[in-house]
């Protein structure tokens, strides 16, 4: 039993190793991040979570993007699910009402593909129903209304 689960692993390992190996370069730039309209809250600050966003676009858009292709994103604005409270002193809150307060992500990106002309593009990622759909984040995982948002997002601009 030992040796089957050895070898399933193995081969997980090297479709893994495979699957990263092919796929192309993802690039993320913050413009202007002092000026976005809402990127910090009681968790984490401004940058943890900036830092969060581009880990999680990079990781998102590697499955779409093809060996020696390039895909170029430009974040020109964020502001998170919710609306900061400061109605406690001793720590900021996000209340979700789910009225005007859905996340939404500006960016402008560009897709390189050797031998094609490039494919580029500015995008207003939101969800206005973003607490129907929910997270598929665990509980307490940082951003994950807006991680779900983007996930979706890839899926339904970069899929064929």
């Amino acid at each position: 039993m030992r040796r089957i689960h050895a070898l399933a692993v193995a081969v997980a390992a090297a479709t893994l190793a495979t699957a990263a190996s092919a796929a192309g370069t993802v690039q993320v730039n913050f413009v202007q991040p002092d000026r976005f309209a809402d990127v910090r809250d009681a968790a984490y600050s401004r940058d943890a979570n900036l830092d969060i966003l581009k880990r999680h676009l990079e990781a998102a858009a590697a499955p779409y993007v093809a060996d020696g292709a390039t895909l170029k994103i430009d974040v020109l604005d964020v502001d998170l699910a919710g609306e900061p409270s400061h109605r406690l002193r001793t720590q900021d809150m996000r209340v979700l009402r789910g009225r005007a307060d859905w996340p939404r992500i500006e960016l402008r990106y560009s897709l390189e593909v050797p031998g094609e002309p490039a494919r580029a593009r500015e995008a207003t990622v939101s969800d206005m129903a973003y607490l129907q759909h929910g997270s598929t984040y665990g509980r307490g995982e940082p951003l994950g209304y807006e991680r779900r948002m983007l996930d979706e997002w890839f899926k339904a601009e970069f899929r064929k």
